[in-house]
């Protein structure tokens, strides 16, 4: 790979973390103003819409990935992973819920073992189990499991998330689908299931403000759109300019978060 490429690559990993690093405080702000599975389902309807535009500015086939696995793929990694995920910061905090769905790794070796007959090593077997004693660590059972609800939700994401990325390396390894494509059809499942839960689900409106619509941007726009595009192609200098302004958008959100010490604080529900 040329060094370039592979300076670029390195550059859009790098903002990629980093959007979807603090996207875990967004998430948590955002319940300020909104219910978790309302929120959800806006955050996934807009980001499928950014995705498949991407899709038809670049003359990508809008023509769907196999049915089943994208459904699939759609239910666990967007739609259950999602709704688990929000509902966990409701009681949980933005860092722990982190990292407790960042557990997906390590629940995918044993679902890739499963599903695609790839046998752990030993040393994948020996991560898991330090994993484990870091799981603990941070559980911390001896001194109670103060809102284990939580936990397990934020855990059952990450597993669900395993499931999604395992279904999905079948795809690729098959030869059926691209990146892109994949990512879109999926979202809309995804987001067709996270409408009809925020619809079954009693629970409380949306608050509109700037606030509530920046947080519903940077995740729709950024943690839900474009930072997939990241993945296979540097934004264009448009695309550049719209995370800018996004950007710009979401600081508004943090400073009123400084001053408004109410909003930094975990909510009571």
């Amino acid at each position: 790979m040329p060094k370039p490429v592979q300076r670029n690559a390195v550059l859009a990993l790098l903002l990629l973390a980093a959007i979807w690093s603090y996207n875990w405080i967004v998430m948590k702000q955002v319940l300020r103003w909104s219910g978790p599975f309302e929120f959800s389902a806006w955050r996934y309807a807009l980001g499928t819409l950014v995705l498949f535009a991407a899709l038809r500015l670049r003359g990508v086939s809008l023509r769907p990935p196999p049915l089943l696995p994208v459904l699939l793929v759609g239910l666990s990694q967007t739609m259950v992973f999602q709704a688990l995920v929000q509902w966990a910061l409701v009681d949980g905090g933005a860092g722990k819920t982190a990292l407790l769905a960042y557990t997906m790794p390590f629940w995918a070796v044993p679902v890739a073992w499963l599903v695609l007959r790839e046998r752990p090593t030993g040393l994948q077997l020996a991560s898991i189990a330090v994993a484990l004693v870091g799981l603990l660590l941070v559980l911390e059972p001896w001194r109670g499991l103060g809102v284990p609800g939580s936990a397990a939700l934020a855990i059952g994401g990450g597993a669900c998330w395993a499931i999604g990325m395992v279904l999905s390396k079948r795809l690729f390894q098959r030869g059926e689908t691209g990146l892109l494509s994949l990512t879109a059809w999926q979202m809309l499942v995804g987001s067709i299931g996270l409408v009809v839960v925020a619809a079954c689900v009693d629970e409380r409106g949306i608050e509109w403000n700037a606030s509530f619509v920046a947080a519903l941007a940077y995740n729709a726009v950024l943690a839900s759109g474009l930072a997939w595009l990241l993945l296979g192609e540097a934004p264009s200098l448009a695309e550049a300019a719209g995370i800018a302004l996004v950007a710009l958008a979401l600081l508004a959100v943090g400073v009123r978060g400084r001053r408004d010490p109410d909003i930094a604080k975990p909510s009571s529900r």
